[in-house]
């Protein structure tokens, strides 16, 4: 990869790990998991209260790795996989566009697919140890 093509990877990664970290933390700190559990029984998915910590965490943890570039691709799935339930249980019916509709959510599931074929491109703990994330 390109010095310039790696950096702007970089500035990809960073930005979607600050967008993904702010969401999970105001999952976790201002609604709370009750809260969230509260949202997600409310809108029909499954397992509501385990759906509402697994997503916190995911979304809260997964912004952290990617912000810092640590295990990289492993975060960017798992906050793909997130995305297009998103997109599929609760944005999709509201069409494209925001604020209900999946453009946001698409965006996203969008970056975190170029971030799982990429890896965390330069400026990385990921680079630092030598991986190949």
């Amino acid at each position: 990869m390109g010095k310039s093509l790696s950096c702007g990877i970089t500035v990809l990664r960073i930005v979607v790990g600050v967008v993904f970290l702010a969401h999970g933390a105001q999952k976790l700190f201002v609604y709370h998991i009750a809260g969230v559990t509260a949202l997600f029984s409310h809108i029909g998915i499954p397992l509501p209260a385990l759906s509402a910590i697994v997503v916190s965490l995911v979304e809260f943890v997964g912004g952290i790795a990617l912000l810092l570039g640590v295990a990289t691709r492993l975060a960017a799935v798992l906050l793909a996989i997130d995305m297009l339930v998103a997109i599929l249980a609760v944005h999709l019916k509201n069409g494209f566009f925001m604020p209900m509709g999946y453009e946001f959510a698409l965006t996203l599931l969008a970056a975190n697919i170029c971030l799982i074929l990429s890896g965390a491109g330069c400026a990385s703990v990921d680079g630092l140890l030598g991986k190949k994330s």
